[in-house]
């Protein structure tokens, strides 16, 4: 007990800047160094509290031992931003000049050496020295007071040490002291080629589709870039980038990556519109974040106070992680699988930021990269960014579904608005056709059947003195007044039906073929199916049995006509057979430009037109069903 509390005293006398007389130190021999050797037993340490005394009134400071254990080498936050002085005396027994390096520990952002001499401490020149080392010479026979002052980087967990290293060993030294490093390196490496990928993936898209929050997604993926790639390459190096680094840029990377990860967020799921307080909420943590560097940044350029400088980092770290844990927390609430992707690396994120935490609290040696914070810190930035992949896989593929459905309504709304466009003019065209026919049975068709009333009235007075020309006037009305009458028929769109067009054909073949003495057999089956049929087929159809019929009364010589309609399964067909004297199918040019008329019609309606001899002459007409 006892033990302890002198121990707490000497370390409570250390933060001190009292001058009293050094009494000396025991020397530590460095004739034969073989590898490297402990002296915290033969060093002296001193930290100045003010900051502020003099190099000459150093050896009347109140130093105090070193001693080989840790308690006492951990350097409070409050004297970071003051120097250090660490002093011990080395002695040379030998005839020959012995080289040495010397190392303190800590991280220093300065070293520098001094002598003492009977005029106090001397500056001695570095010709020779590696980061964080010091490489010291002593001539034959030569005891000497050296005293190394330093000044710490802002950061925590500076630990002074005291050991002096032989020149052959160093390199060796080095790669046992930096074994986890090398390690950390290869990783840190591996993991900023993975994130260098990602920004040229996210600034790739950036420039092709335009969108801002690829654009923040790179500038995150650039800021953790930076920050991982930086604490690969420098690991233990010194100098004034590290010191730079360690002390204040990794926050400021961190602080700048989290607000522009936190922008990205906004925009990658529009919570704007989406999500008002949600975004709210996130808008409020950007500008808090800002706000803070700001003052960090003040604090740390233009103030020594480290105390408040590591208080505002903590601040920010803690609401940084408190509103991830709120967004995961939203995240699950909201159920949106989008959300989701982010939050689960949020989550996975904030596991590694809280084992990294536990790591740095409990002060786990780091020769394993699996004990190391910075290892787990980089690996949930990495599983931060695979998950966003795996979001941004969701949401082009939600969108292109989403995109792919907006063109098909937009293509279904063309052709709606295209068909009601054809569809209107049809139904204008019907329409003009319907009057035209009107027109002509109310207007040509009284005027015709008024010339043919008047001839045969003429006729009829004139008695057997008959005029040919009145003849001719009679036969042409009535010829004139059946193809009017055929083409009112075709037009009117009340006769678009099957059933209509067989009913006309019928009645004209029954009458037609009545008046010419030629016995008529038709045959039609019952139930016709409700097909349309529009009048241009209904006109050609009509024709070719006008202009088949009149053939056979005029050249087939037959007693009978057969006309047939027979439904197939996906066709109809309509056949026209005489009992004549038949075709002749290699001399027809009595009848050329009648059947090449007739086959005309049927291929311009698409009916296929048949001829054979089979007892007579038959026609056949066939048309599928579509």
């Amino acid at each position: 007990m006892k033990k302890n509390i002198f121990s707490a005293l000497l370390i409570l006398l250390s933060f001190t800047a009292t001058a009293q007389p050094w009494a000396g130190a025991v020397p530590v021999s460095i004739d034969h160094i073989e590898n490297k050797k402990p002296i915290e037993n033969f060093t002296d340490f001193f930290l100045d509290s003010s900051g502020n005394v003099p190099l000459e009134r150093l050896s009347a400071s109140n130093f105090q031992p070193l001693l080989s254990g840790k308690k006492n080498r951990s350097i409070r936050l409050q004297f970071v931003t003051r120097p250090v002085y660490l002093k011990f005396t080395a002695r040379n027994t030998t005839q020959k000049p012995v080289s040495f390096f010397y190392y303190p520990g800590g991280l220093y952002s300065k070293l520098n050496l001094y002598k003492f001499t009977d005029n106090g401490p001397r500056s001695i020149d570095l010709e020779h020295r590696a980061s964080g080392y010091i490489y010291i010479t002593m001539e034959p026979g030569e005891t000497s007071t050296f005293l190394v002052r330093g000044e710490f980087c802002r950061t925590t967990g500076n630990i002074l040490e005291s050991k002096v290293v032989s020149p052959g060993f160093f390199p060796f030294f080095r790669v046992e002291t930096e074994r986890v490093l090398i390690d950390k390196k290869v990783v840190g490496i591996i993991l900023s080629g993975a994130l260098c990928m990602m920004i040229l993936f996210t600034l790739v898209n950036f420039m092709l589709n335009k969108k801002i929050e690829f654009f923040y997604n790179c500038m995150y993926s650039f800021c953790m870039f930076l920050l991982i790639f930086f604490t690969a390459y420098l690991a233990r190096d010194s100098g004034w980038l590290k010191v730079f680094f360690i002390g204040y840029f990794d926050l400021f990377l961190l602080m700048t990556g989290t607000i522009f990860y936190l922008a990205f967020t906004r925009k990658f799921l529009n919570t704007k519109n989406v999500h008002p307080k949600l975004d709210k909420f996130l808008a409020t943590e950007e500008w808090v974040l800002a706000a803070l560097m700001i003052v960090y940044s003040v604090v740390h350029f233009c103030t020594d106070n480290f105390v408040l400088q590591n208080m505002l980092e903590n601040v920010m770290k803690i609401i940084v992680i408190a509103a991830a844990v709120i967004f995961v927390i939203i995240a699950l609430i909201k159920k949106n699988v989008l959300m989701n992707y982010l939050a689960i690396g949020t989550a996975v994120q904030i596991i590694f930021y809280c084992i990294s935490l536990a790591f740095i609290l409990l002060n786990q040696n780091t020769y394993s990269i699996f004990t190391s914070p910075i290892f787990y810190f980089e690996l949930g930035v990495v599983v931060a960014v695979f998950f966003f992949l795996l979001g941004l896989t969701y949401k082009n593929k939600s969108e292109l579904i989403l995109k792919i459905k907006e063109q098909e309504a937009m293509k279904l709304e063309v052709e709606k608005k295209g068909f009601e466009t054809q569809l209107a003019v049809l139904n204008a065209q019907q329409e003009e056709r319907n009057r035209i026919s009107t027109d002509m049975h109310d207007d040509l068709g009284a005027g015709m059947t008024t010339i043919r009333l008047y001839s045969e009235l003429a006729k009829g007075k004139l008695g057997e003195n008959v005029i040919p020309e009145i003849e001719k006037i009679s036969n042409s009305a009535s010829e004139l007044l059946d193809k009017m009458n055929a083409i009112i028929w075709s037009m009117s769109s009340s006769n678009d039906t099957l059933g209509n067009m067989i009913a006309y054909i019928r009645s004209y073949a029954l009458e037609y073929l009545e008046e010419s003495n030629l016995r008529a057999n038709i045959q039609i089956p019952a139930g016709l199916p409700e097909i349309e049929v529009p009048g241009k087929i209904r006109r050609n159809i009509f024709l070719v049995v006008k202009e088949a019929l009149h053939n056979i009364v005029k050249h087939a010589e037959a007693t009978k006509v057969d006309l047939i309609m027979e439904q197939h399964s996906s066709a109809f067909s309509f056949s026209i057979h005489d009992n004549g004297k038949g075709i002749d199918l290699d001399n027809i040019r009595t009848f050329g430009n009648g059947l090449k008329n007739m086959k005309k019609r049927m291929d311009d309606v698409n009916v296929k037109m048949e001829i054979e001899n089979d007892n007579g002459t038959t026609i056949r007409l066939y048309r599928e069903i579509r």
